[in-house]
Formats: structure tokens, sequence, C-alpha cells
């Protein structure tokens, strides 16, 4: 049994958890929240829920017996318009549990406001009952015994039901259904396929349009594979090749529903070549490109789109920042960080959704246009309760022949949970404690760091762990394990470049995902501070010492983003553990 202490304060918010982790013994969470406002941030906050659209009628209820799939698909239709979205599904193609964060936090002009609230919070400020269906969708809060009671999330046949009862109410004419990418990649399948598994079961849905993130990790040849056998094109105009600075895939894609001509114009994830290994994708180059953004915005309005959607992977913060400086964008469908709000957020003139990840939700606006602009609208995310939708014949035998070939693998019982394993959260998640624990025993180390990766399903307590569930957590096409020594001072300069990636004031430089995650020692974090400051009070856990900046530590960790890295995959070390 090996206790973790992981520590993080944040001084300037009035903040402070602490998670200490005893490794399938127990686990205990404290979250104190206490955020002062000042004036601006007060505005903004006001601002932000003044924008608010109207939304779905989802049910408050008690009782998950009394939830019906008419409940899920109750909604206050309107308009020539509607759009579908789901995002950062990860390869998930059955039905998972999956925690939401318990610490989510915004710094600068998006502190203390959507997305970045959290547990009660968060179900105050949406006017959310606890205990009720929505709150279990969207909070950690009572997360083990409302999983119990409500069951698990998504699955891509219950999708698929969804996406098929909808489009029969609306009519196929004015339903668009676009994918926001993340899709090909985060199962023991998506892994030994290189991503045809999804490519196969997300063309049974025909969505118009994707855009892509970890789709990259691929390499570029399975990309150019893959997308020819996608059943839509595959855009976003911020990919330039570096030799001939051409665009790689097409930005726009136009087309007509309900009467209204559309232009969905995508952006991949900005970052990539950064965030993952920039061999993989050798030769291009990504970004922002806000200017040439606003110029196929402008286009899209001189070819007579009425409405224009981006559908992005830049990531929620980044995408608020866009809805501000970029003119013309009706709806921005975001995703990439994994937020989920239960309706969209007004900014400008700008609807923006997060439609989460996983497959626990989908996402729908619904526009009412006249004289070429939106003028009306209706917004949910609506959760996917495996338990009370039906599954859909087609799909589930698409995704039953897909997996037949790993099924036994798949579900080969290698252990047993004692308490909640979880992922998600700025700073640490009990899954990773678990793999920190098994880094620093096969690779014989003092200090162990798992990327702060944002996917990764859930298992309660008592469950098995199958092999398929360590894959969840770990399936990459880079997952060797290094092993290697670095200084007290090495190791603090690669905490504050990684927490300057999450915590820059500025999402258009917050490059990376969560904390990365750290077995045997512990530090203090201040997110307010600026970059080299932020990182304190570094101890190693074993003897509860300072870390010396000139004294060498064998360190270890897995999904670098460096080439040629030797050693064993992570996944193979903890099934042997």
């Amino acid at each position: 049994k090996t206790a973790y202490d992981i520590s993080a304060c944040l001084v300037g918010s009035e903040m402070c958890i602490r998670d200490r982790f005893f490794s399938f013994l127990y686990l205990r969470n404290y979250h104190y929240t206490g955020v002062m406002f000042g004036r601006r941030e007060f505005l903004q906050y006001l601002s932000v829920m003044g924008g608010l659209f109207s939304t779905g009628s989802f049910p408050t209820i008690a009782s998950p017996k009394n939830i019906t799939a008419s409940d899920l698909l109750k909604f206050d239709s309107k308009g020539q318009v509607t759009l579908l979205h789901i995002t950062d599904i990860h390869a998930q193609l059955k039905p998972i549990y999956f925690r939401p964060p318990s610490e989510n936090y915004g710094v600068g002009d998006f502190e203390g406001i959507p997305p970045h609230l959290v547990g009660t919070d968060f179900l105050e400020h949406f006017s959310i009952e606890k205990n009720s269906p929505l709150a279990y969708a969207h909070t950690m809060v009572d997360y083990v015994s409302l999983a119990k009671e409500y069951g698990k999330l998504g699955g891509l046949d219950r999708t698929a039901y969804l996406i098929k009862a909808i489009r029969e109410e609306r009519g196929n004419d004015k339903v668009l259904l676009l994918d926001g990418g993340d899709t090909w990649q985060g199962s023991y399948t998506s892994l030994k396929t290189q991503g045809m598994d999804m490519v196969s079961t997300m063309n049974l849905l025909s969505p118009e349009a994707m855009v892509g993130h970890w789709e990259f990790t691929l390499g570029k040849e399975r990309i150019k594979e893959l997308t020819e056998q996608l059943s839509c094109p595959f855009i976003g105009g911020n990919v330039f090749d570096t030799e001939w600075e051409e665009q790689v895939f097409d930005s726009t894609l136009f087309l007509e529903k309900g009467g209204v001509r559309v232009a969905v114009i995508g952006q991949h994830f900005p970052y990539t070549a950064i965030a993952n290994p920039s061999y993989l994708v050798k030769g291009w180059s990504f970004g922002i490109r806000t200017e040439l953004l606003q110029k196929n915005v402008n286009k899209a309005k001189e070819n007579g789109a009425e409405v224009v959607v981006l559908l992005s992977h830049n990531g929620f913060d980044v995408d608020q920042k866009l809805a501000r400086i970029i003119t013309g964008i009706d709806v921005i469908l975001t995703g990439h960080t994994h937020d989920a709000v239960p309706h969209a957020i007004r900014l400008n003139n700008t609807l923006l959704l997060s439609s989460g990840s996983h497959g626990k939700y989908l996402g729908r606006i619904d526009l009412q246009v006249r004289n070429g602009k939106v003028v009306d609208s209706t917004s949910a995310l609506i959760p996917i309760f495996s338990d009370i939708l039906k599954s859909d014949n087609e799909m589930m035998k698409k995704i039953n022949e897909v997996r037949a070939p790993f099924e036994m693998e798949c579900q080969n019982v290698i252990g047993r949970t004692g308490s909640l394993l979880y992922r998600r959260g700025n700073f640490n998640g009990t899954w990773d404690d678990v793999i920190c624990d098994s880094i620093i025993e096969q690779r014989d180390s003092e200090i162990s760091f798992s990327p702060g990766f944002r996917w990764g399903t859930t298992l309660l307590p008592h469950q098995n762990i199958t092999t398929e569930d360590v894959y969840s957590q770990t399936a990459i096409n880079y997952p060797e394990v290094y092993r290697m020594k670095m200084t007290g001072k090495a190791i603090k300069e690669l905490l504050e470049d990684i927490c300057d990636n999450i915590f820059n004031p500025d999402p258009f430089f917050q490059q990376g995902g969560d904390m990365v995650r750290v077995g045997g020692m512990t530090y203090e974090c201040h997110p307010k501070e600026k970059m080299g400051h932020r990182i304190k009070n570094l101890k190693l856990l074993r003897n509860g010492k300072d870390i010396q900046k000139t004294k060498e530590y064998v360190v270890s960790g897995w999904g670098s983003v460096n080439e040629n890295v030797e050693g064993p995959a992570i996944y193979l070390s903890l099934i042997h553990i």
C-alpha cells in the first residue's frame, strides 16, 4: 500500500486542495472554494450569465427509474437548422463511467466562470439540483453513489439511436452533425487498428465534417489513409505544408440545411506539434492563425453563408477569446478541454458550446434564421444515459464486428479496485497515482511522471480491472517508459514549463492538458504567479527532504514527445506489474 501526497496551493485565489490517496486502500478528497471576485471578474461573470440562451428542458428527476428516452429527447425545437455536436470520444465505443474533475481552475479573465466551476459551485451556477441526473452527469459530487444509481453514460450505439431520433423528429434536411475530433485514439481497439475501428463506426453516424488532434499522432501517412475512407471531409484551415506554405486540408464546408446556407470552418488543435511528437507530423505547421480565420469567415459571408459555424478543437478558453476578437461567427462548437456545460453561452454575437468527452453527451443547438441572420436559438447538452436509451441495432452490430478480434484480450481481468480510479483533474487523478507507482517499481526510480492527459475512463470501487481498462488510460503511439537522471533544478524547470502551458493568463499560450502527474515527490503550485515562480517547496516523498537543485535524481516517465525514446510500453508495464 503506497501513500501519495499531492498538494496544490492556489495562494491568490484563496483556494487550496490536498488530495491524499492510499492506493487500493481509501480515497479522501477535500475541496475548498472561496473565490473573491474583483470588479472586473464580477462584470465578466454577469456578462456570461446574461448571455445565456434559452436551453432545452431536460427534467430534474430524483430517480433514474423515472427517466425515459422521451425525457432525454425533449427539446424546445426552433428554427430551420439543428446542429448536433460530438467531440473527444477518445475511441470509447461502449458505455463508460467518467468522473468529472474536482479541480478546473481558470486564470486571468477566465477565473471563476464556466467552464472553470466544479462541484457545488457548478450546480449552483447552472441551477442544477443535487442528486439529479444532471448533477451526476456534470459533477463529481457524490459520484460513486450516483454512478451506482444512474449507471454508465455513452456508447456509440446509444448515440446513434439519439441522433436518428432527432433526425426523424426534425427532418434530415435540417440536421447537421459535426465531429469535433479526438475520435480515433484512446482505446485498445483503436490502438490495434490504428483508428480504423472508429472510422468504420463513425461513418454509420454520417457526420458532415470532422476536425482533429490526437488523430495526428497516428502519423501523416495513416491520416491520409483514414481520411480517404471517411464519409465526411476532414477540414481545418490552420494546418500548412512547411515546404510550400500550402494549406493541407480544406478550411470550409458549405452546405444547405433547412433552406439556410451554412458554412462550417474547421480548426484542428493548434498546438499539435508541441503537445504531441512533432516528428509524427514532420513538414506540417499548426497554429491558431487568427488573421486567416477572420479571412475565412469573411469569405464564407461573401459566398452567401447565412450561418457560420466554427468546428473547433482549440479548447474552451481559446474559443472564448476568439469569440471576442473574431467577428461574424454565429456558433463555435469547441472541443479538446473536455468541458461540458449544460447549454451554450453567448459571447458578443457568438454562441459557444462545449460537448464534453468520452461519448457522454450529445450537444444540440437549434437556430432560427431570418434575413440571413440568426435571430433566436435553443441549446442543450444531452447526457447519454445508457440504461435509458435504446441500442441502435445497426451500430451495435458494427461495434461487435470491430471488437470481435480483440474481445477476449480486452476482457482479461488483471486486478480489482479497492477505491475509485479516475483520471481527470488539474493536478492528479487516482489512475495516475497507480501509473506513477508502477513506473517507480518497474523502472527502479525515485520520481515518476505521467502526462496530464484528460482522457481515460473511471472504475468504481470493487470493479474488475481489465486489459481494456489499462489501455483506456495509456493507448498512444509513443508509450515508452524512459529512465534518466535529472537535477532538482531541471525537475523544477520542467514543472514550471508545463505549469505555464496550463495557467498562462492568455489562453493562446495554454498549450498543455492538465498538470503532469508526479510520483515520489510533492510540490506547491501557485498558478497566479509569473513563469518561473509557480512551483515551490519540492520534496522527496520517501524521506520528506527538500529536492536539491544540484543533486541528481533517477526519474522515469512515459509519453515523451522526443524521438527514439527507449523503454517498455507503459500499458505492458501496468499489465505485468
